[in-house]
């Protein structure tokens, strides 16, 4: 099972009046991607600029297709897409 890890770092400095409404539709839609299977985790990172996603059975393209459909993809500062290969040894 492939892995897919997207780091999205959004603009924190020119946040709109209606971040909040963003936030609680950001939630809604990485809620359904996790309902559907291919999210594996989120979690937020801790400077509260970002957050790190794990997708799995996706390919690069696919998850690059998603990110840019999240309602804080509109704030984007970066956003970085890694492959991941599970080290089978360990």
């Amino acid at each position: 099972m492939n892995r897919v890890l997207a780091i999205l770092t959004i603009d924190t400095e020119n946040l709109p009046s209606n971040f909040q409404e963003i936030i609680q539709h950001e939630r809604e839609v990485v809620a359904d991607w996790k309902a559907e299977g291919f999210l594996e985790q989120l979690y937020l990172r801790p400077t509260r600029d970002g957050a790190v996603l794990i997708f799995k059975d996706l390919d690069e393209e696919k998850v690059e297709l998603l990110m840019t459909r999240l309602p804080l993809y509109q704030l984007k500062k970066s956003l970085e897409i890694l492959p991941l290969i599970k080290d089978s040894a360990i």
